[in-house]
Parts: C-alpha cells; structure tokens; sequence
C-alpha cells in the first residue's frame, strides 16, 4: 500500500520571477479577468491555466488548440528559465499571510491510491465536464498545475516539523499574489526530515480535501487510463495538494441570491417566515454570529432569521449544515429553488465580497431575496467527509485562496 503522502520535485518560479508568474486559481477568473490581468504580464501563469486568453475572442476554452497552446506556453517558460524543476524530490512549507489572518500547511503529492480507498476523504460533487477538462490540462501538460487545497486534523508533531523549517533556511519563494495574499515557501529535503513528515500523515491517517474537487478527480482519472494503458508511472498516481492543519483554516460565508419571490410579496415572505423563525428587522446589514442563524435583504430591508431550535437535527452532519436548513425551510418551500445546483434562479456570493454586495445585487433585480450565513466550519465539513456524505453545492468558501504558478506537479 503506498503511503497518504509523498515528496516531490516541483518545477516552480526561481525567486527572482515569482512574482511576474503567481497567479490566481484558473477557475476564480473569467476568460475576460484573465486577458485583463495578463496585460503586460507575458509571464504570468494564466497563460498556461486560462490558455485561451492568448487566441481570438469567443474560441470554444474547450477546443484542441488551447490545450495545446497551454503546452507551448509551459514549454516557454522553463526555456527562459523562469520555470525551475527540483533535482530532488522535496516537500514544501508553504504560507499564506491575508491581512491579520496566517496559516501555515505543507505541499505533498497524495496517493491515488488513498484517493481511492477514502483515505483522502471528499464531501462534494463533480461535474463530468469539469473533470475532463482538467484531464485534458493535464494530460496535454503532462503535469497538474493547480493544487488541490486540504486539511488535516491539527498534530502537534506535524506542525513543529512546518515550524522548524521555516527557521531553516531562506525561503525558495516570497511573493505577493493576488488580492495581496503574501506566499511563503520553504523546501524540506533533507532524508531525515523527510522521512518524519511522510511518517507524521500515515500516523494521522486521512486529509480532508477543501477545495479542489474537480482536480483530484482528474489526477484519478489520468492515473487510471495511464494504468490501463501501459504508461502508468509512480508520479502519475499521485496528486499535488497544499494541507494545511484544520485549526488554521478559514471560511467564510457563502451566500445566497434569489432572483424573484416565487408570486409572493415581501410582506407575504416575511409573514410565512414567522411560523418557523424568530423573524426582527435590523436597521443595518445582518451578518449571523451563531449557527441557525440568518440575514435576509429584501425589499431594501434587513431582517434576522432565527431558526426554530425544535427544528433543529440531532445527528445528520449534513441536514445540520445552516446551508441545508435554509434549503428545508425557506429556498426550496417558500421560493421554489428544489435543486440549487441547477436552478438559473439562485445565484451564490462569496462572503469576501461582503454583505453590500448582497444588497447591490437585490437592488439592481428590482426585486428578488438576499440570505448572510454564518460560515460553515471545518469540524463540519470533517464530519460529512467522514460519513461518507455530501456537502450540498456552495458550502464553503476558503479565504485566502492558493496561487497558481508557484508548484506545480511534473508526471514523468
């Protein structure tokens, strides 16, 4: 059985191009953001992840030649020596430091394997077309690009091989992303300490897969059909993460935009809420500092929904999710959402984006609801990984997010 983790050798900026190659994840911009933030950045990562900016307007993202130019523009970088790899496997320490907040995890490759055997535990769906076309990514690269974000039961033993580290030595990579998210990176390829950290995640068991669904799937798949193919080989049967200890975790709320009030008035809405709410207006935005507790804007108004505490589940780690209580309650009875997944009327606001968001967006409809969550946490989203459930869509939003460009995970 192969180990939870391994090292790797990453192909990653030298110190002196980080900063003309981070980039943000591919699929947090817009084919139109991405050709906006490479404008004078010929470096920048996005031309390997959103390859498509570098062709004409309204060519399908999906079509043979971005995948291949995505390859030309890989091929380039380390050409010009802007790209490095590692002569030896390693792993990497790797901060995140936004604003106040600051955490500190590890990049690995994980097991396939584990993948498999829920060793690497999930809690959402996949879109069979989004998996393709990270296979295809990466298959064309032959590497994976974008890390998956994990999290792994905080270790006291695990975190002061991290700490250690970090007073080492200078980092490999210092450079301010975007939204001024600060990434520090620091190798670990010395045996010893090598062997400790591979040794800290078998005695820890499982990581818990944050976000990144879509990419671990694909890293399955292209391990499978190289398997089955004969070209199988020990790289491609693991996938690039960054895990980090689940106490520094952080997420934030991840709201809820309904474009219309399904035939009812506000009053209406307001009235029916009260049999299973505690419902009072609120002179200014409404952000819920408890569980089954939340926000509403709607007709230029602030409310706080407080839930029935009768209502509540007892043990269903996924029915108790404050997601999934205003779904029961309110989005699908009152206003008609059944599946959010696809129902063009319900849209979803990540809470970096803050509850003037949610007003502006009501607003500009003319009419329609706004809900403000309190975040979903991470012993939540443990519990559901662990029963073998799943989160229902737009549970989590992890802030900061991780750059793309700084590791990437070659397949030879």
């Amino acid at each position: 059985m192969h180990n939870l983790v391994k090292p790797f050798a990453a192909l990653h900026p030298t110190v002196d191009h980080a900063s003309a190659v981070v980039a943000p994840p591919y699929d947090v911009v817009s084919t139109a953001e991405a050709r906006a933030l490479v404008e004078h950045r010929p470096h920048s990562f996005l031309h390997i992840s959103r390859p498509e900016i570098d062709l004409a307007e309204g060519i399908d993202p999906h079509d043979e030649q971005v995948y291949a130019l995505a390859r030309e523009s890989l091929d380039r970088l380390t050409g010009l020596g802007i790209l490095v790899r590692d002569a030896a496997p390693s792993y990497y320490v790797y901060r995140m430091r936004m604003g106040q907040h600051q955490q500190t995890g590890i990049a690995v490759t994980a097991s396939i394997e584990a993948y498999e055997q829920n060793r690497v535990r999930k809690h959402e769906l996949t879109r069979p077309d989004k998996e393709t076309d990270r296979v295809r990514n990466m298959e064309s690269l032959n590497a994976q690009t974008g890390p998956v974000l994990s999290a792994y039961r905080a270790d006291p033993e695990l975190d002061r091989l991290l700490a250690a580290a970090t007073q080492s030595g200078e980092p490999i990579i210092d450079v301010t992303g975007p939204h001024d998210v600060v990434h520090t990176l620091w190798r670990i390829d010395d045996a010893a300490s090598v062997a400790a950290v591979t040794a800290a995640f078998e005695r820890i068991g499982a990581i818990y897969i944050a976000d990144g669904h879509h990419r671990s799937a694909a890293a399955a798949r292209v391990a499978a059909e190289r398997r089955r193919s004969g070209t199988a080989s020990d790289n491609a049967d693991y996938f690039l993460t960054i895990v980090f200890p689940d106490d520094q975790m952080r997420i934030l709320d991840y709201n809820r935009v309904i474009s219309d009030l399904n035939g009812l008035t506000a009053a209406e809405l307001v009235d029916q809420l009260a049999a299973t709410f505690d419902v009072s207006e609120s002179a200014t935005p409404v952000k819920p500092k408890r569980p089954a507790t939340f926000g509403m804007y709607v007709d230029g108004r602030w409310f706080e929904l407080q839930l029935d505490p009768a209502l509540l589940p007892a043990s269903d780690p996924v029915a108790s999710l404050d997601v999934s209580l205003l779904q029961a309650t309110v989005i699908s009875p009152l206003l008609g959402v059944e599946d959010p997944r696809t129902d063009a009327r319900i849209d979803f606001v990540g809470g970096v984006r803050g509850l003037d968001e949610l007003a502006r967006r009501v607003d500009a409809l003319g009419t329609g609801v706004a809900f403000s969550f309190f975040p979903t946490s991470m012993a939540q989203l443990m519990a559901v990984a662990d029963a073998n459930q799943l989160m229902p869509p737009k549970s989590t939003w992890f802030e900061p997010k991780l750059a793309d460009g700084l590791l990437t995970h070659v397949l030879d």
